[in-house]
């Protein structure tokens, strides 16, 4: 499906029921928003992982502009500030009120900006793999060198510098880093994921490239902003948003919560994916927003 918005097309999908049958009447289910990351990928990365939260909320999965299914107008806008205007603008399309949203790595730094700049547009949120400003890339090239091979290091380099210029290009960037994205990395499991997914080259290198907004955000100032409940999740083992940087968006959100999954590096669903349903499903429904708890 596709939303015609600030002068582009946005490309999203659903999963799950919004209204169940709950004896003689209808139940309402949270609708959850489920952002991805990259920025240069698309959506598909979190089917069928996320599925299992369809049997608590309606999962609303979307493209950011530029990239995957969605429209490729004005390159010079594929930033995290459209990309936030963009969500926005989605949840009014679907008339919907505060949502449950869930941003992964990229994806979260676009929901801690929404979140601090919508904060009546957020019922609960959910950060995953992320960080709040440009200094996790100094970080990650810091990692990279301890503990990656010369050809990861190499690779990155050409991340930093903005030079993944094809998709194949790309592709082999995330075949040569996947060891360090997941410590139970699969090979087969993982080349299946990325032929599916749409990648997107430019908008990969207009964000990490010299000069590239990824080299110079910093949300810090916003996160006091915040009013939905959070939860915060990191991987012990991540090497290109730390843990460190979720400890310092914890201590930055007033009242979040945090959790950093021990076996786990980047990518969280692919090394402890239950525990990784389990947390977010009981954080959303045992959770109750702060506004409606403060009524």
């Amino acid at each position: 499906m596709r939303a015609s918005l600030r002068g582009t097309e946005i490309y999203f999908d659903i999963e799950g029921m919004g209204l169940v049958p709950d004896g003689n009447t209808m139940r309402e289910r949270p609708v959850a928003f489920v952002i991805h990351g990259g920025p240069g990928g698309d959506h598909s990365g979190f089917k069928p992982g996320y599925t299992p939260l369809a049997d608590r909320m309606q999962l609303v999965y979307f493209d950011h502009r530029g990239q995957g299914r969605s429209g490729r107008e004005d390159p010079e806008r594929w930033t995290l500030d459209e990309a936030v205007e963009d969500m926005e603008a989605l949840r009014q399309h679907l008339g919907l009120g505060p949502i449950v949203s869930i941003g992964t790595s990229y994806g979260g730094m676009v929901a801690q900006a929404h979140a601090a700049r919508y904060p009546d547009s957020v019922s609960h949120l959910v950060l995953v793999v992320t960080a709040s400003h440009a200094g996790t890339m100094e970080r990650a090239d810091q990692i990279v060198r301890e503990r990656g091979t010369e050809e990861q290091y190499q690779m990155v380099q050409r991340l930093w510098q903005g030079t993944l210029g094809t998709v194949e290009d790309v592709r082999d960037y995330y075949r040569v880093m996947g060891p360090l994205y997941s410590v139970t990395h699969d090979e087969s499991k993982a080349a299946a994921g990325r032929e599916r997914t749409l990648h997107s080259p430019e908008a990969l290198n207009r964000a990490f490239r010299p000069g590239g907004f990824l080299r110079t955000f910093d949300l810090r100032p916003e996160l006091g902003r915040i009013t939905a409940p959070t939860l915060i999740l990191a991987g012990r083992h991540d090497w290109i948003c730390a843990p460190e940087f979720s400890e310092e968006i914890h201590r930055l959100i007033p009242g979040s919560d945090l959790r950093i999954f021990e076996n786990s590096s980047h990518s969280i669903r692919a090394d402890e994916p239950e525990a990784l349903m389990d947390v977010i499903k009981g954080f959303v429904v045992g959770t109750r927003p702060r506004r409606a708890a403060a009524g």
